[in-house]
């Protein structure tokens, strides 16, 4: 019977939980805790109104310590991409080869990610993308990307 079994399928049952970011940031946990509500939160400047990620104390661009967190349309855009073909750790052994990305979101910020539900051949710069959450570890939702 186990004959039947993948390599694939094999791995995914032994391979440990995936990682959960472990932020020590009181703002960034604020990012991830906001995560597991189904949406994307980030920081709109109040003194600009300039949105940003990742999330930090001051803006970049007009140095108000003034901010707000607002949910994001979840959408945008491949800005760039790599197929990652060697796992860097255990538990993505089952998931080789997948696409590690860089989205643009239209609120303008970028921000690392996993792109899933596409072909490989089928990633493209400009290729319009929605935010969806992926379950890992105890029930923590992680954004990832499909196509849109």
């Amino acid at each position: 019977m186990d004959e039947d079994i993948s390599p694939k399928a094999r791995a995914a049952a032994a391979a440990p939980a995936k990682p959960q970011p472990r932020p020590q940031d009181p703002v960034e946990q604020e990012f991830w805790k906001r995560c597991q509500d189904g949406h994307l939160y980030f920081q709109k400047c109040g003194g600009c109104g300039s949105w940003r990620h990742l999330p930090r104390y001051m803006c970049a661009r007009c140095g108000s310590p003034d901010f707000a967190w607002e949910q994001s349309s979840g959408k945008g855009k491949v800005f760039s991409w790599t197929v990652v073909h060697q796992a860097l750790h255990t538990a993505f052994a089952a998931d080789i080869p997948y696409v590690a990305a860089v989205v643009e979101l239209d609120e303008g910020v970028r921000m690392a990610t996993r792109l899933i539900d596409c072909p490989i051949d089928a990633v493209r710069l400009d290729l319009p993308v929605t935010v969806a959450f992926e379950t890992i570890g105890d029930d923590f939702r992680l954004p990832v990307f499909r196509p849109a």
